[in-house]
């Protein structure tokens, strides 16, 4: 078993941004209460929590982040919407089509992988067989499960009156058995829109209500420039936007 301790700490374009207060605690009772709630459609690493402090299963870690996609959004370098308004239309080794506008919802939900490290690097399904992380039965059942988790998080979210936008998956292996680990379904690894302002929104070209760190990353991009977030060890947020 590990000890896990989910910090304050708000990370984003590859580096630390502020700290929340009760940021861990929060996270670690949304992980718990979905690593629960979705034990039907795969098992994690999830034993107990207590405060800040999770007990969980001790996993090798597979080196990627499975990130599912619904919406044509995202700020980072690795971001669809970054990379697609740059005219890139084949990334992740899927082909995207023309049209597509900010905050739009795609046409079929798609999983836009990446490497887990200091720096997130783009993968394709190919790249990650060929570079030797998992044999082709082993990516497949992770990208099932990928979907079905992200379903069973649309349904759940929806129920909530907001909209799962995308999120991240980590895997590892338990027993020789891959099983979800990490977080699940936060506001941390997700975003979350709500649902009955996005359509009027989206519409008036306005961005949607949000309900995660993407305030926090908004406030990034309008004040500091590109140079500035990848050379700076700190950033004056507001206390408005971090409550």
């Amino acid at each position: 078993l590990l000890v896990l301790t989910a910090t304050d700490r708000i990370s984003a374009f590859d580096r630390h941004l502020t700290n929340v207060p009760q940021k861990g605690i929060l996270l670690n009772y949304m992980s718990a209460w979905w690593f629960n709630k979705t034990r039907h459609i795969i098992p994690n690493h999830y034993v107990h929590h207590d405060n800040r402090h999770m007990v969980v299963k001790k996993c090798n870690p597979i080196k990627l982040e499975i990130v599912v996609r619904a919406f044509m959004t995202g700020s980072s370098s690795t971001s669809i919407w970054t990379r697609y308004n740059l005219g890139e239309r084949d990334m992740y080794g899927i082909q995207f089509r023309d049209g597509y506008l900010k905050n739009q919802e795609l046409d079929t939900l798609v999983i836009t992988p990446t490497t887990k490290g200091d720096v997130d690097e783009p993968l394709t399904k190919q790249e990650i067989l060929h570079r030797g992380y998992l044999t082709e039965h082993e990516i497949d059942y992770i990208y099932e499960k990928a979907i079905e988790l992200f379903k069973f998080g649309t349904s759940v979210a929806a129920e909530k009156g907001l909209l799962l936008v995308d999120t991240k998956y980590e895997f590892g292996f338990y027993n020789n058995q891959i099983i979800l680990m990490d977080e699940l379904h936060t506001c941390d690894s997700s975003r979350y829109w709500k649902n009955d302002t996005y359509s009027s929104r989206f519409t008036n070209e306005l961005e949607p209500e949000k309900y995660d760190k993407d305030c926090i990353r908004d406030y990034v991009k309008s004040n500091y420039s590109n140079q500035e977030i990848q050379t700076r060890n700190d950033f004056d947020i507001p206390e408005n936007i971090v409550d």
